[in-house]
């Protein structure tokens, strides 16, 4: 029981409270240390996040031949024939002459289907199926129409089944069918593949469907045809692949079809690589630099209450900063990173005219207040791309067994990943516990500390209510006394 100044008039609560605020302060110290262990935490995270964008560009990018070594391909006539080409096709010019096009086979039913009747059981389909390209799949092909279907269930279900292939349409004016194969090509073809089958299109409107026997009203696909380089040839489809090139047949007509190196898909990766290593070492060397205001500590819930949203934010900018000052993880990454990039690659890969970054144009900026920012001179790139873009990708890439002979892009990638294992063992990962990482453990251990204290403070609080509750019971027997006292003397007096 709590007795708050009744006897003595003195504000116990207050004067409790203002005990408490002193027994307080080495508490609000472990939540000031456990508050910029956090913050730290969090500073290494993001620090982390940068190296780890860094490396998802390299890896993305620099590291993939289809996206390095790109190719162009421009053609005479587009309406004829456009093309496409992989990193290994070779920069030739390839005539085209176009005599046919590719087209698919159709089926369209010499009757009307009105005389479809839904069957009251299942009913089951096998056709034989070939594509246009003389492929089949697991023939025959079964399809078990449910008792009871209405034709749009029926033509949905023939449209459905990928094995199959076809795009069959109603027309509710004639009430005739029409049956498209998907793919292109001369040998497509439909059998039936029993009695109950031919049946069943015969209801559709098919009326010469036969067990054994394609499926009537067919009008044949063609193979495309045409003459590449003086060859006469043909393909089942419009879309084909000669020599790493993807040529797409449009209509009949002559074309001349070129393929040269993408200097520019080259070029823009490489700037891009530049651009985001520039702005990761920016961003991680203005962290290593940041000013440390000691004085600065995080403020209490108190401090808080007594100030405004923008003062807190002025605050704890100068709270948060230098957390990272001088780190020796970060500082060292962004050391060997740098040794990474203007060693030479000695690999035997690697033409020895473009053998370091400066010999392609990119160099470190004279100016030392940019800590090692890369410099590129766009023209001196350029050639090189043009010149020798297979080096160019070696430069980066080659795939050596140790420092001097890994490409530059295969290094950094090392540096990058042992960086980020560092700092995770330091800070750990969003999903890691506290107990798989440094500062987890140092702040589990602040956790305990905090607890054991405030477990203290209550104790000492209610020692203080205690000693206060006492002396309000002592105050009040001395006034009880004393008022008997004055009762007794002024009763005999009179």
């Amino acid at each position: 029981m709590r007795i708050g100044g009744l006897a003595s008039g003195m504000d116990i609560d207050q004067l409790v409270s203002d005990l408490m605020k002193a027994e307080r302060m080495p508490l609000d110290k472990l939540y000031q240390k456990k508050q910029i262990l956090e913050w730290q935490r969090d500073d290494y995270r993001s620090m982390n996040a940068l190296l780890q964008d860094l490396d998802s560009y390299i890896f993305n990018n620099l590291t993939l031949q289809s996206n390095m070594l790109k190719k162009k391909t421009t053609s005479s006539d587009e309406s004829v024939v456009t093309a496409t080409a992989n990193a290994s096709a070779a920069n030739i010019s390839t005539n085209l002459t176009v005599t046919k096009v590719a087209t698919s086979a159709t089926w369209v039913s010499e009757a009307s289907s009105a005389s479809y009747t839904p069957s009251g059981t299942d009913t089951t389909l096998k056709i034989n199926v070939t594509n246009g390209d003389g492929t089949s799949p697991t023939n025959p092909v079964t399809i078990t129409i449910a008792a009871n279907s209405s034709l749009d269930s029926v033509i949905a279900q023939l449209n459905s089944n990928s094995d199959l292939g076809i795009s069959v349409f109603h027309d509710t004016k004639t009430g005739k069918i029409s049956i498209m194969k998907k793919d292109t090509g001369a040998a497509a073809s439909l059998v039936m593949g029993d009695a109950t089958t031919a049946s069943f299109f015969q209801q559709l409107g098919f009326t010469g469907a036969a067990n054994g026997a394609e499926l009537t009203g067919k009008t044949a696909g063609e193979d495309a045809q045409f003459t590449i380089n003086g060859l006469a040839t043909s393909r089942s489809t419009n879309t084909f692949t000669i020599n790493n090139v993807t040529y797409t047949l449009k209509k009949e007509g002559t074309a001349s079809v070129t393929t040269t190196n993408d200097t520019d898909a080259m070029f823009n990766i490489i700037k891009g690589f530049v651009d985001k290593y520039n702005e990761t070492i920016g961003k991680i060397n203005a962290k290593l630099s940041e000013e440390r205001y000691r004085d600065y500590l995080p403020l209490t819930d108190e401090q808080k209450e007594a100030m405004t949203e923008k003062q807190i934010e002025l605050w704890e900018e100068k709270a948060k900063s230098g957390l990272l000052r001088r780190d020796s993880i970060l500082s060292s990454g962004l050391s060997q990173m740098r040794l990474d990039i203007y060693s030479k690659v000695s690999d035997p890969s690697v033409n020895t005219n473009y053998d370091t970054l400066s010999e392609i144009g990119i160099t470190t900026s004279s100016n030392y207040l940019e800590n090692g920012k890369l410099i590129i001179d766009e023209t001196k790139l350029r050639d090189a791309i043009e010149k020798d873009p297979n080096a160019i990708y070696q430069l980066f890439n080659a795939s050596g067994s140790d420092f001097d002979t890994k490409g530059i892009a295969q290094r950094l990638r090392d540096t990058i990943k042992s960086t980020i294992g560092k700092i995770e063992t330091k800070a750990g990962k969003t999903i890691w516990t506290n107990n798989q990482f440094e500062i987890g453990k140092s702040l589990n251990d602040l956790d305990k500390r905090i607890d054991a204290f405030e477990d203290r403070l209550k104790d000492i609080e209610d020692r203080y209510w205690r000693q206060f509750t006492a002396m309000e019971k002592a105050i009040q027997r001395s006034n009880e006394q004393s008022m008997y006292l004055m009762n007794a003397f002024g009763g005999g007096g009179q």
